[in-house]
């Protein structure tokens, strides 16, 4: 049976993040206020299922802190330092992003428990790697924090690959929100390919002013490299994984990356409180074993898998053992959901997919 190398830092469960319905803060008639989603809880029961699932084909390693030389080959080094003095202050960035004393610590481990885990990729230590992490990265642009993302911690890894030498990197993030830090940070560049599959949710204002729409497909040299794969509301495995087959793989294929790298949310998981849409246990398994199956052809089998959202804390933990089992190659998901009960329509859904395909086909011939 195959097996990884996990990383993991316990700073990461120091970033303190309140009540809030949901992400914002609730109402004063609320007897018993809502924890934030993006809370430490959801790490623990994330490390609890792994534990729990696969037992000792995870060697769990530690993490680290990012430097801010490191921070800085992607995030303005002014940003950095407003980030620092930010949560020493205790500060909301913006509606759902809030920094507390520990936050700076927190992030900073995320953002290097990702690196550390790219590293044991490229050192040739591991094939497979997946860093458990918060708070998540993939808001994160160059000088902007959103959406609980305060350092770009996928992007950061990709980023480390270009430098050490690979020449092409492909990034998939299926969290269920745009990955709008990572397109902006590579919109401009032709060596790594940023496929961001989400809910159709559009900008949420000036902390996030893209829309995820397939027509925002990169500039310049980049065009045609960044891929949003914008499903509406509702889609579940059959839509997620027609997508992937019909648009994501035709396009990592043609790109041929050397790396694969994966933005690895479960909040499109059925019963999460920040997304809309109804992917089970069995579909991100299935995710789990199509990122792999890229790995295996193009990249002699390296995969780095980087934890983004997920806050269902329970249904969450075990769609990412699902994920991780996926991703080693296991034929079959490790249990039945026991939680699965919506209706799986992929038809609703072949208009969506059709507008990704018009959108990127100038660029990428497979789609034909």
């Amino acid at each position: 049976m195959s097996e990884a190398d996990a990383f993991f830092h316990p700073a990461c469960l120091d970033h303190e993040t309140g009540y809030g319905l949901f992400d914002v803060p609730g109402p004063a008639w609320l007897e018993v206020p809502e924890i934030h989603p993006e809370s430490a809880p959801r790490v623990r029961n994330m490390r609890g299922a792994l534990h729990g699932v696969l037992g000792d084909r995870l060697r769990w390693r530690d993490g680290r802190h990012a430097t801010t030389e490191e921070l800085a080959t992607l995030h303005d080094p002014s940003y950095v330092e407003e980030i620092r003095a930010a949560a020493a202050a205790g500060t909301r960035l913006t509606a759902t992003t809030v920094l507390a004393p520990g936050s700076f610590e927190a992030a900073t481990a995320a953002a290097g428990t990702a690196l550390a885990a790219a590293d044991a990729i490229l050192a040739g230590e591991t094939d497979v790697a997946y860093a458990l992490v918060r708070p998540p990265g993939h808001h994160a642009s160059r000088r902007q924090a959103d959406g609980y993302c305060f350092f770009n911690g996928t992007a950061l890894a990709a980023e480390r690959a270009r430098r050490a030498g690979l020449a092409r990197v492909a990034i998939v993030d299926w969290d269920v929100h745009h990955g709008n830090g990572t397109q902006t940070i590579f919109s401009d560049r032709p060596d790594v390919l940023c496929v961001s599959f989400h809910m159709r949710h559009g900008s949420w204002g000036p902390s996030h002013p893209e829309t995820g729409a397939p027509e925002e497909v990169g500039t310049g040299e980049g065009a045609g490299f960044n891929v949003n794969v914008e499903l509406g509301l509702g889609a579940g495995d059959g839509a997620y994984l027609q997508a992937f087959d019909e648009v994501v793989e035709p396009i990592v294929d043609a790109f041929a990356p050397e790396l694969v790298v994966v933005a690895c949310g479960q909040d499109a998981g059925q019963f999460d409180p920040n997304g809309r849409q109804a992917v089970t246990c069995a579909g991100f398994h299935a995710l789990g074993r199509r990122a792999r199956a890229l790995a295996e052809r193009h990249t002699g089998g390296r995969l780095l898998l980087v934890q983004e959202g997920g806050y269902a804390p329970t249904h969450a933990a075990a769609c990412l053992a699902a994920t991780i089992c996926g991703a080693l190659g296991d034929a079959e998901p490790p249990f039945r959901d026991p939680t699965s009960f919506l209706p799986d329509e992929p038809a609703r859904f072949e208009d969506d997919i059709a507008r990704v395909r018009v959108a990127l086909a100038a660029y990428w011939p497979a789609l034909g």
